[in-house]
C-alpha cells in the first residue's frame, strides 16, 4: 500500500519553543472549523485541534501499515502512556484509570456492575443527562430481578450551592426514612459502618452526581456532595463528563468519589470518542466485567482470580476491535494544551469569556443570566431566551411545542445563521447554554444574540401567537418577574 508522505501543514504543527498566538479568533487557524461558522457549542462535541487531528491521522496510517505490529506490540505501551498522563492530570494512580468510548458507556459500566437487591436505591436527579436518566430507568424496568428503586432529586434552577447541598442531603435522609423495609448497611469502604462481612451488607444507596450538569450547564458542588455521600453511607457515582479540560485543580485521591467518569473529547481537545472511567482500588472489586465483556475477564471461580481479582485494567484494555487512536493521542492533546499555557491559562480565558459573553448576550436579548453571581459558572453560561415564561407547567408549552421549538431553533441557527448554542427548556423558561473556547471572542456572542433575537421572534409570531398575550417581555409580566 502506498503510504502518503505525511508532512504537517503550517497549522497542523507548532513550535513548542515559540509562543502561541493570542486566544480568540487568531486561534481558529489551529481548528478545523468552517471559516464562517460561529461555534458556541464546543461543550457538546468538542473541537479537535489540527495538530491533534494530524497525530490521529499519522497513527491511523501506522496501524494500516502493519496492523498486527500495532495491536500486539505497540498499542499497550501507548495506551499505558495515555492512562498515566490522564491519571496525573486528575490526581489518581495510573491503574485506577481506564478508557471507554464515551461517558454514557463508562457510566453504564459502573451502574450495571452493581449487584442489585430488592430494596436498593439508585438515586437520580431531574437534571441528569438524558441517556443516564434512561439507564437508571432501564435498570428499574428490566425483567431480571432484583431491581433497584429509582427515586429522583428535583433541582429547579437558579439555585445556590448552599441550596443544592441542602436539597441533596435532605433528600438522601428522606429516602432512608421512606424506604422503611430496606436495611442500608451496604455502605462504601470509606463510610462509617463499612464491613467486609457480606452477611451484614444488606441494601445500598447509589447516587449519580453531576459535577457539571449538561442542561442547565452549571457547576454543582459535587466535591461537597461526595463528602456528604461518604458521611451518609451512600455510594457516589460522579458524572463528570464536562469536567476534565474545564475544571482545574482536580485531585480525585483527595476528593475520594467512589466512581468518577469524564469525557476527554468535550474540553480536553481529544478525538471523539474518548472517556475515562476512574475506579479507586478500594472499589475495583465492584467492576467484575467491562462492557462488553472482553478477553481480560477473570472469573471469580478461576484460580487466576486470587492473583488478579477483577483485573480492572486488563479487562478494559481490549474489549473488541475498535478505533483506539482517540486514546493513544491523549498525550498529543495534552502537549498542545501545555504549549497554549496549560490548564489554568486556558480555563482563565474561557471562564472570563463565559462570564462576559453571558452578560453581553443577556443584554442583547433583553433577558437575564441563570447564574447572576458566577458561582455556578465555569466555561459555560446559561442565558434566558426571549420566549414566554409559563407560570405553571403546560400553560404555554405542550410537549409538542417544546419538540417543534427545539427543532426550529436547531435548524435555523445552523442553516441560516451558521452558528449554534445548546438550547433547552427548564423550569418554565427557554434557555441557551453557550460554551466558551480559546477560539471564541465577545463578538461571537454578538452574532449569536442577533440570531437568537430573530429566531425567537419567528417562534413567537408563528408557533405561539395565540398563547402569548400580553407580551411576556414587559417588566410587569408576572412570570418573568417571578423568575
Amino acid at each position: 500500500m502506498p503510504i502518503p508522505n505525511l508532512i504537517p501543514s503550517q497549522w497542523e504543527m507548532y513550535d513548542p519553543s515559540q509562543k502561541p498566538p493570542p486566544f480568540g479568533h487568531a486561534m481558529k487557524r489551529y481548528m478545523p472549523l468552517d471559516e464562517d461558522y460561529v461555534n458556541l457549542n464546543p461543550g457538546s462535541w468538542g473541537t479537535l485541534p489540527l495538530p491533534v487531528l494530524f497525530a490521529v491521522t499519522r497513527y491511523a496510517y501506522e496501524i494500516e501499515r502493519i496492523p498486527d505490529k500495532l495491536h500486539w506490540v505497540t498499542f499497550q505501551p501507548l495506551l499505558n502512556k495515555a492512562r498515566s498522563a490522564i491519571a496525573k492530570l486528575i490526581g489518581a494512580d495510573t491503574d485506577e484509570v481506564v478508557f471507554a468510548p464515551n461517558a454514557t458507556h463508562a457510566l453504564n459500566t459502573a451502574l450495571r456492575n452493581f449487584e442489585w437487591r430488592e430494596g436498593d436505591l439508585l438515586i437520580g436527579a431531574s437534571t441528569l443527562y438524558g441517556a443516564i436518566a434512561n439507564t437508571i430507568r432501564y435498570l428499574a424496568d428490566r425483567s431480571e430481578q432484583p431491581r433497584p428503586e429509582v427515586p429522583i432529586i428535583e433541582y429547579n434552577f437558579p439555585l445556590t450551592h448552599a441550596q443544592i447541598l441542602d436539597i441533596f442531603r435532605t433528600n438522601l435522609r428522606d429516602f432512608k426514612r421512606q424506604y422503611i423495609k430496606s436495611q442500608f448497611t451496604d455502605v462504601p469502604p470509606l463510610s462509617p459502618g463499612y464491613t467486609t462481612d457480606s452477611t451484614k451488607r444488606k441494601n445500598k444507596m447509589v447516587v449519580i452526581i453531576d459535577s457539571i450538569s449538561a442542561t442547565p450547564g452549571v457547576l454543582m458542588p459535587w466535591r461537597e456532595m461526595v463528602r456528604i455521600c461518604r458521611e451518609e453511607g451512600v455510594w457516589s457515582v460522579v458524572d463528570a463528563a464536562h469536567s476534565i479540560g474545564q475544571e482545574s485543580g482536580l485531585n480525585l485521591g483527595e476528593i475520594k468519589p467512589d466512581f468518577w467518569i469524564t469525557d476527554c473529547h468535550k474540553w480536553l481537545y481529544a478525538k471523539r470518542g474518548c472517556a475515562v472511567l476512574y475506579v479507586p482500588r478500594r472499589n475495583q472489586h465492584v467492576i467484575k466485567s467491562s462492557i462488553p465483556t472482553g478477553h481480560g475477564y477473570v472469573s471469580p471461580r478461576s484460580v487466576r482470580y486470587n492473583e488478579l481479582e477483577t483485573n480492572f485494567v486488563g479487562q478494559h484494555t481490549w474489549t473488541g476491535t475498535a478505533d483506539q487512536t482517540a486514546y493513544i493521542t491523549i498525550p498529543d492533546a495534552l502537549a498542545f494544551r501545555e504549549w497554549l499555557g496549560g490548564e489554568k491559562v486556558i480555563n482563565d480565558y474561557c471562564h472570563k469569556l463565559a462570564l462576559d459573553g453571558g452578560r453581553r448576550l443577556a443584554q442583547i436579548l433583553g433577558t437575564r443570566l441563570m447564574d447572576e453571581t458566577g458561582e455556578l459558572t465555569l466555561n459555560m453560561t446559561n442565558v434566558m431566551l426571549p420566549l414566554p415564561v409559563e407560570p405553571t407547567p403546560g400553560e404555554v408549552y405542550s410537549d409538542e411545542h417544546i419538540e417543534h421549538i427545539n427543532v426550529y431553533l436547531r435548524d435555523t441557527l445552523l442553516h441560516e445563521w451558521k452558528t449554534y448554542t445548546s438550547h433547552y427548556f427548564h423550569a418554565g423558561a427557554w434557555w441557551c447554554r453557550c460554551s466558551a473556547q480559546i477560539f471564541n471572542e465577545l463578538s461571537d456572542f454578538d452574532h449569536l444574540g442577533k440570531a437568537l433575537n430573530a429566531v425567537c421572534a419567528d417562534i413567537r409570531d408563528s408557533m405561539l401567537l395565540e398563547k402569548t398575550s400580553p407580551s411576556p417581555f414587559s417588566p410587569s409580566y408576572p412570570a418573568l418577574a417571578h423568575l
